[in-house]
């Protein structure tokens, strides 16, 4: 049983990704915390809230925490994600409000208590992180990993050099990096490959209630053809925790840019490094059949719970 504790910011893709923890046993979803960024903070967690009731997650915490950057003006990604954040899927209201406290003393509190145990998967903005790495330095040596999906050493999708989490909280992102552990970044440079095609449409539509979550999300992020369509980034990092033998992965040392004119919130990443130099497992490539063989078999696991 693999304990994750899951940081987002729903966003289509972060429900995707809650999906597949939640269709997957040998997960234990310890907590949900949230971060202001596809949408802002309150629509994320009033996201995070209502994905937890109709996932059927039971009392899984979830727990606000960071509104905004470190730095600068919040950048957000309603033109991808909608105004709500989840497309055009409409969930019910969840019946149930989130957890006191804030996400960066859930995460201190959380790690503190089960060291070695947890793997923190994130896959938003990354601030809250990088909050709890200053509130409290030894959360480093408690994870067990961190995975986060962000970044890329090819390209950007916010802008020519910067993937959106990225470049959402760069300042945020460098403390991340620099604090001593080995990040597993998978970036844009494989998430571009976890793509819904027609075919993998065709298989979500049987899928009873959870199908009302799939289908309408998948086709608000993109248009999908038999040959392609809209990525589902996030559901990448839950993944790599189910099986990471579905990624290739290299040591580098990745570095955020948090000044460039041009170049903010670009992950430079080197890969000429011993991997007793690396700061990060850097993924390179995707098993793509692979990938949605799992993520489709635990959408239908749930899909069995939930009718």
């Amino acid at each position: 049983m693999n304990k994750v504790l899951i940081d987002c910011d729903p966003g289509i893709d972060d429900a995707l990704a809650l999906a597949l923890a939640a269709g997957s046993p040998s997960l234990d979803v310890v907590g949900v915390t949230t971060v202001g960024g596809n949408v802002d903070l309150s629509l994320t967690t009033a996201n995070a809230l209502a994905l937890r009731e109709f996932l059927d997650m039971g009392d899984v915490p979830v727990t606000p925490g960071s509104a905004g950057a470190l730095l600068g003006e919040a950048v957000r990604a309603t033109r991808v994600h909608g105004t709500t954040g989840l497309g055009g899927a409409v969930l019910p209201a969840p019946q149930r409000g989130p957890s006191d406290g804030h996400a960066v003393d859930f995460i201190v509190d959380t790690l503190r208590a089960a060291p070695g145990e947890i793997t923190l998967v994130a896959v938003g903005p990354l601030t809250n992180i990088a909050l709890a790495v200053r509130r409290e330095p030894r959360v480093v040596e408690w994870a067990r990993e961190l995975v986060i999906m962000g970044g890329s050493f090819t390209r950007g999708n916010s802008n020519p050099a910067a993937e959106f989490n990225m470049l959402a909280d760069p300042e945020a992102a460098a403390i991340v990096f620099g604090a001593g552990w080995t990040v597993r970044m998978l970036g844009l440079d494989v998430t571009l490959s976890a793509v819904v095609t027609s075919d993998v449409l065709d298989r979500m539509r049987p899928l009873g209630k959870l199908a009302e979550l799939l289908v309408p999300a998948a086709q608000f992020y993109g248009v999908v053809t038999a040959e392609g369509g809209p990525a589902i980034h996030d559901a990448c990092a839950v993944a790599y925790v189910l099986d990471p033998s579905l990624f290739t992965c290299v040591p580098a040392v990745v570095n955020v840019e948090t000044a460039g004119l041009y170049t903010r919130g670009m992950t430079v990443t080197d890969f000429k490094v011993s991997e007793q130099d690396a700061n990060a497992l850097v993924a390179t490539s995707l098993d793509v059949k692979g990938f949605w063989e799992l993520v489709l078999g635990a959408y239908g696991r749930l899909a069995g719970r939930l009718g």
